[in-house]
């Protein structure tokens, strides 16, 4: 009887003792969105080292570092499905574009993946680097990825393998399809990038080399990723007249092979295709009724950024820049391709007005940034095409153009699809240094916060739940991520707090480089890298990997 009096008496002395319990980052007051879609919640979140350890009423514990969120959305990290961050985060871990909207996760490897690379490649990535300069230490997907997470990045990343990348490798820039033996080197790749942590294999069928792959090369790739429960991921072969075709084919894919199947950027490029949304969605829907696993992701603007060789023909750039650019200087290949490059161009955008250019190489030519085509070409007195032409020539580049060619209603429709995530189809930069010597179009700055501010606050075309769930959990789902995306017990702390009533967009296609408003604050693995607004400097971006991850 003693004994036992003893021990009570003993254990309550020791929980005196012990005192409440201490987390290293304590959240308090937040409206909680947990990813799910489902009402959001009041509730307060404890976070140890990189996880999340307890989500409800933590009134009575204390935090190490605690935020106050009253009167904030606290999500999920959201996930960029398409970031093209590869350089810029080489120059700048920060990731300050987007981290100041809330992405925590860089997904890279559009059609052209960071590696692997052979010593060719090597040497055609080093000169074509413009304003960005840096040494390429890697070969492989995954040393890239390792080396990003070595010098510091804010934000996660993770990569597909792109087929144009391992097309390069194999075959080069020649238009034909890969023998055998190649074809085999090109599954090893994929095999192998899978193994180091790739979410799957991407292709972007409107740019050679790319564009020379036929069905049988891009499901034999898709095969590889998906004996990895990877993904397939396309930026299909037409996003004009030829978009139900494309869609067919990105369709075809997933049928054949089975693997998960993803369209980049889902748009109706140019007014002749507008009336296509119909088809396309139904197309998608039939396929998923189906039992096929088909989704796209979009970016929140009416215009589209690329380069002017979408305007070309493929067979005028074979052979890689060199040789295209050899034939942009020969008259008789002129004369024959510039009435090809006239009707692309109207039927993206109906005018050279509606083009702007936004991306020099040469220092000499960027006083033309910020122009439009019809612009430049009434400065040198030529025709668009002709311009076009001579531009590509002088700049030694593709060149970074705009295209004004979508329609804001159907951006609007695709929205609220419920297979729909998000993306920026951008680099992340800063405002400083390096990135001022070129623009770029306003989603690298804007495209999730205008989500949040334009579609979701103001014009509620979906609800904040959902919207939410399509930046977060619905993506990394698609992909197969361990513990991101939700804010559950036990999962990794990529958190964001922001001020519904204040976030919105800031960058214009003419001022493109500034800073959205209202997250207030970002933890990437624990970590506060958004702290009331402003960056902490913390740079604790981890390599996100795959499920073919062989070292888990």
């Amino acid at each position: 009887m003693k004994k036992n009096l003893l021990l009570a008496l003993l254990s309550i002395l020791i929980i005196r003792c012990s005192g409440p319990v201490t987390y290293d980052v304590l959240i308090r007051n937040g409206d909680i969105y947990d990813g799910s879609g489902n009402p959001h919640f009041k509730a307060d979140i404890g976070i140890n080292a990189d996880t999340i350890a307890a989500i409800g009423d933590l009134t009575k514990a204390i935090g190490k570092t605690e935020i106050d969120a009253t009167g904030l959305a606290v999500a999920p990290g959201f996930i960029n499905m398409l970031s093209w961050a590869n350089e810029s985060l080489i120059e700048d871990g920060r990731s300050q574009g987007d981290i100041r909207q809330g992405v925590t996760l860089e997904v890279l490897g559009e059609g052209d993946s960071m590696g692997p690379l052979n010593d060719l490649m090597k040497e055609d990535m080093k000169r074509s680097q413009s304003d960005i300069k840096f040494d390429i230490s890697w070969t492989s997907l995954g040393e890239y990825l390792d080396f990003l997470v070595k010098k510091g990045v804010s934000t996660n990343v993770a990569s597909f393998i792109g087929t144009a990348t391992v097309r390069i490798y194999t075959v080069g820039y020649d238009d034909r399809p890969p023998n055998p033996s190649e074809l085999d080197t090109m599954k090893l790749l994929v095999r192998q990038a899978m193994e180091e942590g790739a979410v799957g294999v991407s292709s972007a069928l409107q740019y050679v080399p790319a564009s020379f792959a036929k069905p049988d090369e891009l499901e034999a790739l898709a095969a590889e990723a998906k004996a990895y429960d990877g993904m397939y991921i396309t930026h299909v072969r037409d996003e004009g007249v030829g978009l139900l075709p494309a869609i067919d084919e990105a369709i075809d894919v997933a049928g054949r092979t089975g693997v998960r199947t993803e369209i980049y950027h889902l748009k109706q490029s140019g007014r002749a295709s507008w009336e296509y949304i119909d088809d396309v969605i139904r197309k998608i829907d039939s396929a998923r009724s189906a039992g096929l696993h088909v989704t796209a992701d979009m970016y929140n603007y009416i215009a589209s950024s690329t380069g002017f060789d979408i305007v070309m023909p493929a067979w005028v750039q074979e052979g890689g820049f060199d040789k295209w650019k050899k034939r942009l200087m020969d008259p008789v290949i002129r004369r024959r391709i510039a009435p090809e490059i006239r009707k692309s161009l109207m039927e993206r955008t109906g005018s050279a007005e509606k083009v702007m250019v936004i991306g020099f190489s040469t220092d000499s030519l960027k006083y033309l940034t910020g122009k439009t085509l019809a612009e430049i070409a009434a400065m040198r007195k030529k025709s668009p095409e002709e311009t076009i032409m001579d531009l590509v020539i002088d700049d030694n580049s593709r060149i970074g153009v705009v295209y004004f060619s979508m329609s804001e209603e159907n951006v609007k429709r695709q929205i609220a699809l419920p297979w729909m995530a998000f993306c920026s189809d951008g680099g992340s930069y800063s405002t400083e240094g390096v990135f001022l010597k070129f623009s770029t179009h306003p989603r690298a700055y804007g495209n999730f916060a205008r989500l949040l501010g334009k579609y979701v606050r103001d014009e509620k075309v979906i609800t904040l739940e959902e919207a939410v769930r399509k930046l977060s959990e619905f993506p990394a789902t698609n992909l197969r991520l361990d513990r991101r995306g939700s804010l559950k017990k036990g999962y990794y702390a990529d958190v964001v707090a922001f001020d519904q009533n204040i976030i919105r967009d800031n960058a214009t296609f003419e001022k493109p480089h500034q800073y959205a408003i209202g997250m207030e604050h970002v933890l990437v693995n624990g970590v506060p890298v958004i702290k009331d607004g402003d960056h902490t400097g913390a740079t604790p971006g981890q390599v996100v990997r795959g499920p073919g991850w062989v070292n888990k």
